[in-house]
């Protein structure tokens, strides 16, 4: 897919993901009360089975906030960060004071899930501006478990996923602190088609 699509239309998705983290950046600085930066370094397609991989192996343990996608192109949105940097977020980013232990609390939680869901907000709303199509996320959930655990639940959850992913790496920063993440987009089967008609891509 990557290579079908070619360096202009990975260009115009990288837009989508610049605009949209620099939607979140500015949503972060409001709510957090200080500057915040996002970086896109880098954005691919990728094989959904490669998902696993592009987070250390189906048997790492990540935090991921995930929610359904609904509207004119269906699909299911998952971010996802290694439990080393969620903890960095929390502390660098948010400010809390934070245990070492392995354990959230409540606060802790809330934090990174409202995190999650202005990303993905701003994401999906940068995407729905550049296609017109209307794309609405619905209300998202966290988890703390395997990498492939997570996807297993999403699938079982939302009941099917598109064969391909669109990977934006995102990248945190506040003065000399930096935390990465990654963010999905796994449009239903037929959703991938209506987004890149709309882009003036493909057809669908």
């Amino acid at each position: 897919m990557e290579d079908f699509l070619g360096d202009f239309q990975l260009d115009v998705l990288k837009e989508v993901g610049n605009i949209g983290a620099g939607h979140a950046a500015t949503a972060l600085s409001t709510l957090l009360d200080k500057p915040i930066d996002m970086l896109v370094p880098k954005v691919r397609m990728l094989p959904f089975e490669e998902i696993c991989e592009s987070v250390g192996g189906a048997e790492t343990v990540v935090l991921a906030i995930f929610l359904r996608v609904e509207g004119d192109a269906p699909g299911n949105m998952f971010f996802i960060l290694d439990l080393v940097a969620a903890k960095n977020m929390l502390r660098d980013l948010v400010g809390l004071s934070i245990s070492d232990h392995e354990e959230y609390s409540e606060l802790e939680l809330s934090a990174l899930n409202e995190i999650g869901n202005i990303l993905a907000g701003s994401y999906l709303s940068s995407l729905a501006d550049f296609t017109n199509l209307n794309m609405q996320p619905t209300v998202p959930a966290l988890a703390i478990d395997m990498a492939g655990a997570i996807l297993s639940y999403g699938l079982l959850q939302f009941g099917q996923m598109g064969d391909q992913a669109l990977l934006i790496d995102t990248k945190f920063l506040e003065g000399e602190n930096e935390v990465q993440g990654h963010f999905f987009l796994i449009p239903d089967p037929e959703s991938f088609g209506k987004i890149f008609s709309a882009l003036g891509v493909v057809s669908p």
